[in-house]
This record gives C-alpha cells, structure tokens and sequence, in this order.
C-alpha cells in the first residue's frame, strides 16, 4: 500500500487525538550515542600506529594532537574508563562493543569535536607510561628499591602505569586528572581552554593511604543507574498480557530490568533539558517548572526502543499494564504521576499512591500490574496497524510520557523521569538508554 504524505499526517493526528500538526516541532534525536570514531579492537595495539597523526590530528587542526582541550579531556576519560584489557563494554542503545580506548577516543571526539583514532590513544598511553617509569626510577635512592619497582611496573600494561591503579605508586592525582572524590559528568562542562597546573605527586613506597571513610564514598549506583539522593529505580515494564489455554503469555513493550553496577561502569552521559522542553506540558507542574525547583540530581531522560511485535491476539481477554518498583532510605508515601503528552500537550494523567515495605533494611515500592488508561490501549493498537516502522515514529516522535514520584507528605521530588520512543529494529526485543537531565 503505498502512503503519501498527506495521508501520513492523517494517520499521526488520528493517533495522537490532533487535528492540527503544523506547529509539532520534531527535535533531532541528539540524545543517541554516535558512533566509535575508530571502531577497531583495543589495548593490545603493542605499538601499532605510534606514528599514527604524531604531527597532526585527523582535522588538521594545527595545535597538534594533544592540545591543551584534548589532552584534559583525555584525562577525564581515563578517570571515567578504568583499564579493562581485552574486555569489551557494550552500549545498550548500540548493541555494538567498545574497548578502553576507542571509549577514550570517542570521549574526545564529543568532547572537542576533534578526531583521535584508538591507535592515537594508545601511542599516547604508552608515551606517558615510560614517562611515568622513568620518574619512578629518578626518585629512588637505593637500588633495591629502584629494582622493585621497575619489577612491579613491567608487570603492568601501559594503561594500568598511566591510571595509576597502584595507591603505593601513586598516592596523589595525577597532573592534570580530576581526585577520586571529584564528580565526573561527561559532557555537562564547557571546553577547557588551558590545563591545570601540574601538581607533584609524592613517591612512597611505605603503608598504603588510609581509605575513605564509608560516609562519604558514593553509592556505587549513583550518578550509573536512575537514582537521585532518596530514591531509586530499580524496574519499569509495560506488557500486555493474556492466558491461552491454562498458560500466561506475556509481550514487554519497553523494561528496564535490575541492574547491578560496578565502580568501573562509565557514568551516565548528560542531555540538556531544555532540548526536550517544548515536548512536554509547560503547564503547572510541567518538566520545566519541576527542574527549576528542583533537586536536579532527580532528573533523568530514557530513550526505549519499543518492542511493538507482539504476537499475542488482540481482544477482550488481553490485559494490558505497567508495572515499577523503587527503593530509598526513609519509611515514606510516594506519590507517582505519569502524563501523557502528544504533540507537547497533556492528554492524560494517571497518580497513583505506593507505601513503604521494609526488605533488607531498605524500603522497597512496588506498583504492581497497574492498569494501562484507555488512551495508551487505543494508541498501541493503531500504532501497531501503521504498515511501515518509519510511520510509527514519525508519529512517536510527537509522543511523550513524564512519571514524577514525589514524597506524598512534603511534595518534593524525589525521581522525574522522561520517556521518548522509537520503535526497536533489533532481534533482541525492547532497548533502552539513561541519560541524566542537565542545564548547563
């Protein structure tokens, strides 16, 4: 069947209750992770490519390859990116693989706009490894101590030498790289013009420094998973559901299912939330009201690539809802809110009441098979029956949802959380990425 445009518009206003769509502004995803600028294998280049731009980047921008900008940002990513040697960290929005340095790489690319390749980065690594060798080698008096050290140092890669993952070796930040205990947010800080001074780095070689007090070490959750100070999310589903024959089938069109991060998981990137204001109610208690009053670690941004191939029958015995749970420290009534929003305008809005259940010394809220409105059943319905994906996100783009959990009692917010949609291409079913909600 062939669709003209005018026919395409149609079909958008009927889903989306407009009548009118000429002043529906449809925003770029700027939110999807590019791609790696390199896309090749990782840490083991052993050299390869060490002459790879040594006089110039791939722009040809004449400050050289590692220019004052680049050579902060290059910091950042290895304070973001710990040595992983061969492993390989996956994008879920990507599917695709990334080693260490083609991370550091890109990091730099979104960072500075400039290209550095993977083998630019690991030339670079190997570079400051021998330098850091050598400093080691200066400052020691005796030999007995010069050759421990140069033993413990040939049994690390030159990423391990340069990340300083040894405390004994290296008890100070390294010049020019962020402390432990400062945040790292990628992209929500301008370009740096100039380096910081270099700051000296005493070399020990006695007991190793004491830890940080546990009050003060950040949850290892936090700034990796949709998590403000009070509260977290720990799952979100929406699914139809029906029994056929004594037997449950369930479909999920979009999950966010448990996750367990590690201190070596990246941070979540960050969007700027006035991107995405104007797809949103600006009416009372719309996204940007809720952000300028704040807290702003509260504010999140998902991008789900829905999983619209069901093979489940449509019909009367088919239920169709949503289900989330949450924890946080404090024994509290939340109050959670999800609008609804077609062509930056509220159609609907749901508020529902979760009380706190005790479990392993956290409190846990659970809404459990909650009913999906009318409205959502009726879109899904006529969005699934569009003959083409790019139909159905061209009307998905006009599409929004806004869930705020908030503490009932005081009214603050505890967890705002926008959702925007395409329709997923991928074998595997329902993706998704987090991004943390900036103004900057």
């Amino acid at each position: 069947m062939f669709y003209t445009t005018t026919k395409l518009l149609e079909i958008s206003c009927l889903v989306c209750c407009r009548c009118v769509v000429a002043g529906a502004v449809i925003i770029a995803s700027e939110w999807s992770c590019r791609g790696s600028p390199d896309g090749a294998q990782e840490e083991g280049d052993n050299g390869e490519g060490l002459g790879d731009g040594a006089d110039r980047g791939l722009d040809g921008d004449p400050e050289g390859v590692w220019s004052p900008d680049i050579e902060q940002s290059f910091q950042e990513a290895l304070a973001i990116y710990p040595p992983c040697g061969r492993r390989k960290i996956i994008l879920s929005d990507e599917g695709k693989m990334y080693g260490r340095n083609e991370l550091i790489a890109r990091y730099i690319k979104l960072r500075t706009g400039k290209t550095r390749t993977r083998k630019q980065v690991s030339s670079h690594l190997q570079v400051l490894a021998k330098r850091k060798s050598r400093e080691i080698q200066s400052k020691l008096k005796d030999q007995v101590s010069k050759d421990k050290a140069l033993q413990t140092v040939a049994n690390l890669s030159s990423a391990q030498i340069v990340s300083a993952i040894i405390p004994s070796f290296w008890p100070g930040p390294m010049p020019g790289q962020p402390g432990h205990s400062q945040d790292i947010k990628p992209f929500a800080q301008p370009p740096y013009t100039t380096l910081p001074a270099p700051v000296p780095a005493p070399i020990s070689y006695e007991a190793l420094p004491p830890p940080r007090p546990a009050a003060i070490a950040a949850p290892v959750w936090q700034d990796r998973t949709i998590a403000s100070a009070k509260l977290r999310l720990l799952e979100y589903s929406a699914f139809m559901e029906t029994q056929r024959d004594r037997e449950t089938y369930k479909h999920l069109f979009v999950h966010i299912g448990p996750s367990n991060p590690g201190y070596n998981d990246p941070v979540l990137e960050s969007i700027d939330v006035r991107q995405i204001y104007d797809k949103f109610s600006e009416k009372k208690g719309g996204l940007k009201e809720l952000y300028e009053k704040g807290p702003h670690n509260a504010f999140f941004l998902v991008k789900f690539w829905a999983d619209l191939s069901s093979d489940i029958e449509e019909g009367s015995g088919v239920f169709y809802g949503v289900s989330s749970q949450y924890s946080g420290a404090e024994n509290i009534t939340i109050s959670v809110s999800t609008k609804v929003c077609s062509f930056g305008k509220q159609v609907v809005e749901k508020v529902e009441t979760e009380y706190a259940h005790l479990e392993g010394g956290k409190y846990v809220f659970r809404i459990h098979r909650s009913p999906m409105c009318e409205y959502m059943i009726n879109f899904i319905h006529k969005l699934k029956h569009l003959p083409e994906k790019y139909m159905m996100n061209s009307v998905l783009e006009n599409f929004t949802i806004l869930q705020v959990v908030s503490n009932r009692e005081t009214q603050e917010t505890l967890l705002c959380i926008a959702f925007v949609f395409e329709v997923s291409t991928s074998e595997h079913g329902a993706q998704y990425h987090v991004y943390r909600l900036v103004n900057d």
